[in-house]
């Protein structure tokens, strides 16, 4: 059969890979599920591999043969027998069979089967990235078309602040949910995204710790009065900033202990763009500076519940404290 035989997706964007995969299962057919196995390559043997490639379809022409995680295993080197057993099951592959590697970060570039897809006709590799930061806009619009929608440039450029490139399915979810709210001939605007997506006043929050560590207190009064205006909740908001310094302290441990936003977003159950917004906080303190910042809050708060401030003063307090410059 024409086309590729063994593919190779691997990479940090796991939601274009799993679009690729979900056009991979469509392009089967009627009977792709009946013809379809999942195989995890953390356990998988080499007989089970050889098995499932070699099962003749079910009333189809192929049959697709799903396996994670197993390149990234033989990369450590430590089974060659079987690393040597995958490369002669790829040179003699069914034509019936469709075999489909899925790995979640890098791979070396000198890695055997990698090399082998780069080279043979029957083999493809393709590496997902997840698009940076100035080409996230882009992406944005993009899918906004792919929903059926537009999408204003500025109204991405907010999207992509609040959300950033390191969650690329909530992005997705988000511009699906915007795209049905504004409805067919009208464009996502600024204003719609302000009204629908749940992580805006998080995403205020961010900028307001932001220009705090950069010691703009004049910002930071403008962001936190954009709050109060949106009828946000004072104690809300002091709720808000508490917990972003209590991750940054948290995520400055971590990063201290040689962990990176990826971990530390799992280590503290956090989303990623949250992780990766919270570690570039850390670099505007050091831990003794968190330390302090973290005790003044904790007595802010302290002092609402006292009846010493109101909320409202203990804010502005609190900006007029940390955004000196």
């Amino acid at each position: 059969m024409d086309g590729p035989r063994f593919y190779i997706l691997y990479g940090e964007d796991e939601f274009t890979r799993s679009e690729t995969v979900a056009d991979l299962r469509r392009r089967m057919g009627e009977l792709g599920d009946l013809n379809t196995v999942h195989l995890d390559g953390r356990s998988v043997t080499l007989d089970e591999l050889r098995r499932a490639c070699e099962t003749v379809p079910f009333l189809s022409d192929r049959r697709l043969v799903l396996v994670t995680g197993l390149l990234t295993r033989l990369a450590r080197g430590k089974e060659r027998g079987f690393l040597e057993g995958v490369l002669r099951l790829l040179q003699a592959l069914p034509d019936t069979t469709r075999l489909v590697f899925l790995e979640d970060g890098d791979l070396p570039d000198d890695h055997p089967v990698l090399k082998m897809a780069a080279e043979r006709e029957g083999g493809f590799v393709r590496r997902f990235v997840p698009p940076s930061s100035e080409a996230l806009p882009g992406w944005i619009q993009q899918r906004a078309r792919h929903h059926g929608g537009e999408i204003e440039r500025a109204a991405a450029v907010r999207l992509a602040q609040i959300i950033g490139p390191g969650d690329l399915r909530l992005l997705d979810q988000e511009i699906a949910k915007l795209v049905t709210y504004a409805g067919p001939g009208r464009a996502i605007n600024a204003d719609d995204v302000a009204q629908l997506v749940p992580y805006v006043q998080q995403a205020v929050v961010f900028d307001l710790v932001d220009a705090l560590g950069r010691r703009e207190g004049r910002q930071a009064a403008l962001l936190l009065h954009r709050l109060l205006d949106a009828g946000e909740n004072p104690m809300g908001i002091l709720a808000m900033v508490i917990r972003q310094f209590r991750l940054i302290i948290m995520a400055k441990d971590l990063v201290g202990r040689g962990e990176n936003a990826t971990s530390i977003a799992r280590l503290l159950g956090i989303r990623p763009f949250v992780a990766q917004k919270v570690v570039a906080q850390g670099n505007y303190f050091t831990m003794a500076q968190l330390e302090r910042v973290y005790r003044y809050l904790l007595d802010l708060d302290l002092s609402i519940k006292s009846g010493d401030l109101t909320p409202e003063a203990a804010l502005d307090l609190l900006v007029a404290g940390l955004g000196e410059n």
